[in-house]
């Protein structure tokens, strides 16, 4: 799907938070089978567990380029859904820590706007499967936006 006016369809995806139409114009996005969620008020990002995405089929375990795609993109929603951007945030830099093997199951991941400038924004996301408190994986990055008045 062509996007004519990014600025018209962020504003639209913020009222309505249907991220269903913003994850169908990202191909990546489409091919991991990534779903956003609103739930108690903040995003809730899931990548399905399927074999496509295996990176290990010995353990099996789910390839780590999936899983930091799912964390970066966690990010990003989560700075389109609170930030008034104009255009998607663009990635300056992201570290992401490998904590333990992700097993072939959906993967969940939520991010946290640590600092937001005018420009930059500062973003953590943590991955987890089942258990929230015993993540699998953890990204810590930096953000390019652009707003009204950048």
């Amino acid at each position: 799907m062509a996007v004519r006016d990014p600025e018209e369809f962020l504003a639209e995806l913020r009222k309505t938070g249907r991220f269903d139409r913003l994850i169908d114009a990202i191909p990546y996005a489409r091919y991991l089978g990534l779903n956003v969620r609103i739930v108690d008020g903040d995003l809730l990002t899931t990548m399905p567990g399927v074999d496509k995405l295996i990176g290990n089929p010995v353990l099996p375990a789910l390839h780590g380029g999936t899983v930091g795609a799912l964390l970066e993109s966690a990010a990003i929603f989560k700075l389109l859904w609170e930030v008034e951007s104009i255009a998607v945030p663009k990635t300056i830099n992201i570290t992401v820590d490998y904590l333990r093997s992700a097993r072939v199951v959906d993967t969940l991941a939520r991010a946290t706007i640590t600092k937001h400038g005018r420009r930059v924004a500062n973003v953590q996301a943590r991955a987890w499967q089942g258990d929230e408190a015993k993540p699998i994986a953890a990204l810590h990055g930096h953000f390019l936006l652009k707003t009204r008045d950048t």
